[in-house]
């Protein structure tokens, strides 16, 4: 899937910054991460990262590493917008828009809440490259990255049945959409086949079009800490930001698990001190997705239509860090092999 090529870079006019700065609303990250290469030669990136941003700790910061790889190898600048939870439809055509006017290509929505506004602005910039994460948008000039989160969250289902003691576990989502579905489908489905007799608490913290589930580390600790009070000792939370919340709440908990997401939060400085309650993360390589389409881009072959980046790619994985998944291991490799093969179909809704 690594393919395509270089594209001359244009000029940025402060104008056109300080318009994207006013126009966009701007918040403390919109400008970190600008790093003009200085030749004009380099790749130009601009990032429009969903709510929470760089630094999450989760999904936006596994984008961000991809760009920051691409940047490191093809010399540039990378340009960064950040969404926020009162964000409209406008606010996100508008972001997209001020990138694209600005000079930047190729054009980055990172999460599927960028699809509606990506459709409208690929169509009004032709010849600029754009990148959805966790959408599909038909163009012939957008790359629709997306994974099989119900595959990876399916072990980490198998992982927390073999490792509860209480035989109750539980799911915390960020928001109810079709997207964290495939997450609480995966993971309870892994849960019953390997033990049927497991109950599996579920909770969505935001709902509909509000998207501050994925940015409330306090909702995510509160949501926890429910959970452990009722008797659940593994607890797998696919929400964003929020997520640290939760495990903050598990790590209080001795003999408690908490499941990571996105990211392989063991390896996360900023949860260094609650490391050792990380039974494993579900990894969603969306850090590679990124990277192959700045690379395409970058090459002058730019990626496009729908790259689905599966179990048996490689897109998503347990992460094994810290080897509190090492007994289990076999179980899981077992697990793995069936999915891959076809003998076991995950489901995408709950």
């Amino acid at each position: 899937m690594r393919r395509v090529a270089k594209l001359s870079a244009a000029c940025i006019a402060s104008a056109a910054l300080a318009l994207t700065a006013t126009a966009c609303g701007s918040t403390s990250s919109d400008n970190e991460g600008s790093s003009p290469s200085g030749d004009g030669k380099g790749v130009k990136i601009g990032l429009a990262f969903d709510v929470g941003g760089r630094g999450d700790r989760s999904f936006n910061d596994s984008a961000a590493r991809g760009a920051d790889q691409a940047k490191k190898e093809f010399s540039g600048d990378i340009k960064e917008l950040t969404a926020k939870t009162s964000d409209t439809e406008a606010d996100r055509e508008q972001r997209l828009s001020d990138l694209a006017e600005a000079g930047y290509n190729p054009i980055v929505g990172v999460g599927y809440a960028y699809a509606a506004s990506m459709t409208k602005v690929a169509a009004k910039y032709p010849k600029t490259s754009f990148g959805i994460v966790d959408s599909v948008v038909e163009g012939k000039n957008v790359d629709s990255i997306n994974f099989t989160e119900e595959q990876g969250s399916y072990l980490a289902g198998v992982a927390a049945a073999l490792k509860t003691k209480s035989k109750h576990v539980g799911f915390v989502g960020g928001v109810d959409v079709p997207l964290i579905k495939k997450f609480e489908a995966g993971y309870v489905q892994g849960v019953k086949d390997t033990n049927p007799k497991i109950k599996v608490d579920t909770q969505y913290l935001s709902h509909g079009s509000d998207t501050s589930g994925f940015a409330s580390p306090d909702k995510g600790k509160e949501a926890a800490q429910g959970m452990l009070d009722n008797g659940a000792d593994v607890i797998y939370t696919a929400a964003g930001s929020s997520g640290n919340g939760a495990i903050e709440a598990v790590a209080g908990k001795k003999g408690a698990w908490a499941i990571g997401v996105d990211s392989d939060q063991y390896n996360i400085p900023g949860l260094a001190k609650y490391k050792n309650s990380i039974l494993t993360s579900m990894v969603k390589n969306v850090d590679v997705g990124v990277y192959d389409f700045v690379k395409s881009v970058h090459e002058g072959k730019p990626l496009a239509g729908t790259n689905v980046y599966s179990l048996a790619k490689d897109g998503v994985k347990l992460s094994t860090s810290g080897g509190f998944i090492n007994d289990i291991q076999s179980k899981l490799d077992e697990a793995k092999k069936k999915i891959i093969d076809g003998s076991i179909k995950v489901k995408t809704t709950p």
